[in-house]
C-alpha cells in the first residue's frame, strides 16, 4: 500500500518521480480523488498533486447535499437530474458513514413561485427520474401537517409542502475518503504541490513541472496522459497551455452561514424560496444549523473568496422572511463559509441558470480539462475522463483496460456492508467506544467520521494516552490529529480544523480551544521551521477571523 502520510512526503515525491505514469492528476478537489481512484481500479499508474491541501477549495465549500438537484428540473434539465439523482444513491452505498439521509421539506404559500399541484408534479419526476427507494418517495403535507413538523416556517399564506429525501454529506471528508481509497489501491498522492509549468515532446504534452509549496523544490514529473482537475483553476492551467479559447468558466460565489441550535433551533430541514426566488436550504447538523447559498459572479482571488456584509445580510434577511419569529441578527452567526462554482460559460444566462453540466475540453497539445459538474455525479465525471484516457491510450499503444468498477467500490472507511451494514456497524462500535471509556457521543461522532477506520482511532486513542497527556491535548483529539498526520496527509493546523474534522465551521470553539496545543504538535513532529509556524499560525487565525467578521 502507498503511504498518505505528512511523514512521507519525500517518499511519495519520489515514487511518483520515479514511477513510469500512465496519468497525472492535476487537482485534488473531489474530481481528481474521483479520477485517480477509477483509473488506478483500472490498471493505471496514477499519481495527484494539488497545490493546496486536498479538497481546500470547492471541495470542501459547498452546501454539504449530495443531492439530485430539484432545481434542475426548473430549467429542464432533466438528464442533469436523471443522472445525479442516480448517483447519489451510490455515493451513500459506497460512503454511508460521510453520507446519511436527510428528509427536506418544502413548504410553499399563496402567490408563491411553488403550488401543491406543480410541487406534486415536480416531486414526482424527481421520484422517477432519480430512481428513489420506495421508502423516501415523495409525501405532500397540509399546512398543519409542515408547521408540525417544522413550527419556526411562517405560517402567514402557508399552503402545505412537499417532503421528500435529500443526502447530507461531509464533502471535505468525502474527498478524503475517496482519495484514501485510490491511494489503497495503488495511486500515489501528495498536497502543496502545485503545478507551475507544463512539459512537452514535439509539441505533445509530456509532464509537468511541480514546486512543493513546503520547501520551494521544483520537479519534472513525466506522464503518458495528464488530466486538468483544477476546479476554479482549470482556465488557469488551460493559459500556461495556450489553450484557454472557446468555452471557459464563469465563477459564482455561494456563502452558508452557521448557528447554534439554542439560537436557530431548527429540527426540519427546509429547502425553500427567498423573496427575490433563489432557493435557500435551511439544514440542522448535529447542534448547529446552517442556511446558504448565495449565487453571484465572482472575479475575486479564487483561493481566498469570503464572506462579505451584503453576502451575510442576504441570508439573515432570508432567514428572518422564512422563519420570523426568530429575528436572527448578525451577531448570531458563529461561523459561516464561502465556496466557488466553477460552471461553464454560457451567454445570455444568468449566474443562477447556467447548467452544472461537466465537459471535457481536449487541447493541441492532448491536455485534458476536466470542469464543470456537482459533488453528487464525481464518480461518473471521473468515470467519463477514465474512458477519454483509455481511448486514446488504446488507439495509440493497443493497451486495453477494463471498465469503470466503481459503481459498487467502497471508499475509505465505508467498508462497513452498506447503509444497512452500517448502522449496525454503528451500534457495535459505539458499545466498544464507551468501554474504552469515550463518551457515547463523541463516539457517535468519531464513527459518522471516520466508518470502517474507526478502529484506527480506537487503537491511537488507547496506546498514545501518555503521549496525548504529555502534548496537553485531549485524548480524542490527540487520536484524531495523529491520525490525520499520518493517514490523511495533514500538514497545516487549517487541514486539521477545517477539512479532517470541519470544526472551524460547525465547532469554532473547539478549534479555539485545541489550537495552540494541537500547533505545537504539529510544529513539533514536522519539524516546521518558525516562518513556517508563523504563516500557519496566521492562516488559522485568518480563517477564525473570517468566519464571523465580514469583508466590506
Amino acid at each position: 500500500m502507498n503511504s498518505f502520510s505528512s511523514y512521507d512526503r519525500e517518499l511519495v515525491f519520489k515514487r511518483i518521480e520515479n514511477t513510469t505514469l500512465d496519468l497525472l492528476v492535476i487537482g485534488g478537489g473531489i474530481t481528481g480523488a474521483g479520477i485517480a481512484l477509477d483509473a488506478v481500479t483500472r490498471g493505471l499508474r496514477t499519481a495527484v498533486v494539488e497545490m493546496q491541501d486536498f479538497a481546500a477549495g470547492t471541495s470542501s465549500r459547498s452546501t454539504k447535499l449530495v443531492h439530485g438537484g430539484l432545481r434542475y428540473l426548473k430549467n429542464f434539465e432533466v438528464n442533469v437530474v436523471s443522472e445525479v439523482g442516480r448517483e447519489r444513491a451510490i455515493v451513500y452505498e459506497n460512503g454511508p458513514h460521510v453520507t446519511t439521509p436527510e428528509w427536506m421539506m418544502l413548504p410553499f404559500y399563496k402567490d408563491g413561485n411553488f403550488g401543491p399541484y406543480m410541487t406534486n408534479i415536480g416531486l414526482w419526476m424527481y421520484d422517477f427520474l432519480a430512481r428513489v427507494k420506495r421508502d423516501e418517495r415523495r409525501k405532500m403535507l397540509s399546512a398543519e401537517e409542515a408547521l408540525e413538523k417544522e413550527p419556526l416556517v411562517n405560517s402567514e399564506g402557508l399552503k402545505g409542502a412537499g417532503f421528500y429525501v435529500e443526502y447530507k454529506t461531509d464533502d471535505a471528508r468525502l474527498t478524503i475518503e475517496v482519495m484514501k481509497k485510490a491511494v489503497q489501491k495503488g495511486a500515489h498522492a501528495i498536497n502543496y504541490s502545485k503545478a507551475v509549468d507544463f512539459l512537452y515532446t514535439d509539441g505533445r504534452i509530456a509532464g509537468v513541472v511541480v514546486e512543493d509549496k513546503i520547501n520551494g523544490e521544483r520537479r519534472d514529473i513525466f506522464a503518458k496522459k495528464i488530466i486538468n482537475a483544477g476546479g476554479p483553476w482549470v482556465d488557469e492551467l488551460r493559459e500556461i497551455d495556450g489553450s484557454n479559447h472557446g468555452k471557459s468558466l464563469h465563477l459564482t460565489k455561494g456563502v452558508h452561514l452557521v448557528f447554534s441550535q439554542e439560537r436557530f433551533p431548527l429540527k426540519q430541514a427546509i429547502y425553500f424560496d427567498a423573496p427575490d426566488g433563489r432557493m435557500i436550504f435551511a439544514i440542522p447538523r448535529n447542534a448547529k444549523t446552517y442556511v446558504g447559498t448565495t449565487d453571484t459572479s465572482y472575479e475575486g482571488d479564487i483561493k481566498h473568496p469570503v464572506m462579505t456584509v451584503r453576502d451575510r445580510d442576504y441570508l439573515l434577511d432570508t432567514i428572518n422572511y422564512m422563519f420570523p419569529s426568530l429575528d436572527m441578527r448578525a451577531d448570531d452567526v458563529e461561523s459561516s463559509w464561502a465556496g466557488l462554482r466553477p460552471l461553464i460559460q454560457e451567454e445570455g444566462k444568468d449566474p443562477g441558470e447556467i447548467s452544472r453540466k461537466d465537459e471535457i475540453f481536449i487541447s493541441d497539445s492532448g491536455l485534458i480539462s476536466m470542469a464543470g459538474g456537482k459533488l453528487t455525479g464525481y464518480r461518473k465525471m471521473a468515470q467519463e475522463a477514465v474512458d477519454t484516457v483509455t481511448d486514446q491510450l488504446k488507439k495509440k499503444e493497443g493497451i486495453l483496460y477494463s471498465d469503470s468498477d466503481t459503481e459498487h467500490l467502497p471508499i475509505s472507511g465505508g467498508e462497513v456492508g452498506g447503509s444497512d451494514g452500517f448502522q449496525r456497524f454503528k451500534e457495535r462500535k459505539i458499545a466498544e467506544a464507551v468501554v474504552l471509556g469515550i463518551e457515547e457521543r463523541h463516539a457517535e461522532y468519531l464513527i459518522q467520521r471516520y466508518g470502517a477506520n474507526i478502529d484506527k482511532i480506537f487503537e491511537i486513542h488507547q496506546g498514545d494516552i501518555p503521549l496525548a497527556n504529555e502534548a496537553g491535548i485531549d485524548p480524542v483529539v490527540f487520536a484524531e490529529l495523529v491520525y490525520a498526520i499520518e493517514h490523511e496527509m495533514a500538514y497545516t493546523p487549517a487541514d486539521f480544523f477545517v477539512r479532517r474534522t470541519g470544526a472551524l465551521f460547525f465547532d469554532i470553539d473547539y478549534v479555539r480551544q485545541h489550537k495552540d496545543k494541537v500547533i505545537v504538535y504539529m510544529a513539533k513532529e514536522l519539524g516546521w521551521e518558525a516562518t513556517q509556524k508563523d504563516r500557519y499560525v496566521e492562516e488559522l487565525d485568518q480563517l477564525l477571523y473570517e468566519a464571523v467578521n465580514p469583508a466590506e
